[in-house]
């Protein structure tokens, strides 16, 4: 059975991983996702402790000794709203509110499958979008350019893992992450000036309206999984930064020329089990965007001493975040099991840093998540998460630089997940 699953598995796997690629990503713990697995996501995204699916790799590669034979589909639909006003300026539309929201509706997918080899070794893969962030706006922002501007980036690792349980209650695991991402903007024509003062980009040719480009790389994630008592289970996790190429087409935007790598992030979790049916998980994440010099960069006075794509370029000025992930679940009985959770990342950006990210307001912080399992006749698993985070409005603090016209721009965004997932032990 195993000889037939392996091959029927890997063409499952490949052709899934299309869909995964024309679907733009988005996230929530920065431009994260809050949670990976739909299990997790009905957790606030707790699971570093607490594996339960073959998703199990994107949070803590030990996980996957732990799970046993496993087969996972999962779609979430997400729908964020985002919006951006201009305060405190002279210029003519002070005033004006900004909608992003011509793009509302995203449909992000994930697959897992894991093998046990043996009874302490584990080999999987799992494939799901890491994070993005996407802009449409409703119409010209004037500082910025002439048409409608936006961005669009998503990120998809596939990340085959393999797993070994040292003793029956302790794992460690490794996932080779293989990572994938494409970016867009357009609506940027003011950064594009070949020369002369208001020339901002060292590469004006590569700003904006250039479709989209992609980008490659890799990096790894290895964790620890230990059952220390009946009732209590600690897991450990790091993900290496992963070194990306070049986005060639966006060489003028972003800082070293065209440089997006993807942030080294690290975790601890416990999950508790005081009683039978009831179990409590709570991670703390950490997301280091501060490593990575086009999202970290400030706009100022970078903008005006170092032209965008060079290596001091002006960046989004982000901050790291650590998110905290509160999760629990009660079998209700052998069919049915529901999920509560809560996760709070404090928003990455400063209130001086609004200008830019008037291309990607990641503002929201407070996640609150439901979610249930069903198992049906056949004792596969019907599973759904519904995620809430509501509005957050950072107001700038001379964030429009004075050659823009002085002033302020306020960033608001709410957003709304609702994931289903199919999966089957075998």
């Amino acid at each position: 059975m195993k000889t037939r699953l392996l091959p029927t598995t890997a063409a499952v796997a490949a052709a899934f991983v299309p869909l995964l690629l024309a679907t733009p990503a988005q996230a929530t713990n920065g431009y994260f996702s809050h949670g990976f697995g739909i299990k997790a996501i009905g957790m606030g995204g707790a699971g570093i402790a607490l594996p339960q699916d073959a998703i199990a790799a994107a949070i803590n590669p030990a996980g996957m000794a732990m799970i046993g034979n496993r087969i996972d589909f999962g779609l979430n639909w997400f729908s964020p709203s985002r919006e951006a006003q201009i305060v405190n300026s002279p210029v003519p539309f002070n005033g004006t509110v900004y909608e992003a929201n011509e793009s509302p509706n995203f449909f992000i997918p994930e697959f897992g499958y894991n093998q046990m080899l043996s009874s302490s070794m584990s080999l999987g893969i799992s494939v799901y979008g890491n994070g993005g962030m996407n802009t449409d706006y409703d119409k010209p922002f004037p500082l910025f350019g002439s048409t409608r501007p936006g961005v669009d980036l998503s990120q998809l690792f596939i990340a085959p893992t393999l797993g070994y349980k040292i003793t029956p209650e302790h794992a460690v695991g490794v996932s080779l992450n293989l990572a994938w991402q494409r970016f867009k903007s357009y609506g940027l024509e003011n950064f594009t000036a070949p020369s002369g003062p208001m020339q901002f980009s060292a590469y004006p040719a590569y700003v904006t309206n250039n479709g989209y480009d992609d980008s490659y790389g890799y990096g790894l994630r290895i964790g620890y999984l230990g059952q220390l008592t009946p009732y209590l289970a600690l897991g450990l996790t790091y993900q290496t930064k992963t070194k990306m190429t070049e986005f060639d087409d966006y060489k003028g935007l972003f800082a070293e020329q065209g440089g997006f790598d993807i942030p080294a992030n690290y975790g601890i979790g416990i999950a508790v089990t005081p009683m039978k049916d009831l179990t409590i998980a709570f991670d703390i994440m950490r997301i280091d965007y501060s490593g990575i010099k086009s999202i970290n960069n400030p706009l100022l006075p970078n903008l005006f001493q170092s032209p965008l794509g060079t290596d001091g370029g002006a960046g989004f000025g982000w901050q790291d975040v650590t998110a905290y992930k509160l999760g629990v679940q009660y079998a209700i009985n052998p069919q049915l099991t529901i999920r509560g959770g809560y996760n709070y990342g404090e928003q990455p950006i400063p209130q001086s840093e609004t200008f830019f990210n008037f291309l990607a307001p990641g503002v929201v912080e407070d996640h609150w998540t439901l979610g249930a399992t069903w198992t049906l006749a056949n004792k596969s698993e019907l599973s759904f998460a519904f995620m809430y985070s509501p509005s957050v409005t950072v107001n700038g603090v001379n964030s429009i630089p004075p050659a823009f016209g002085g002033g302020d721009i306020n960033l608001t965004m709410k957003q709304f997940t609702l994931g289903v997932a199919y999966g089957w032990k075998f």
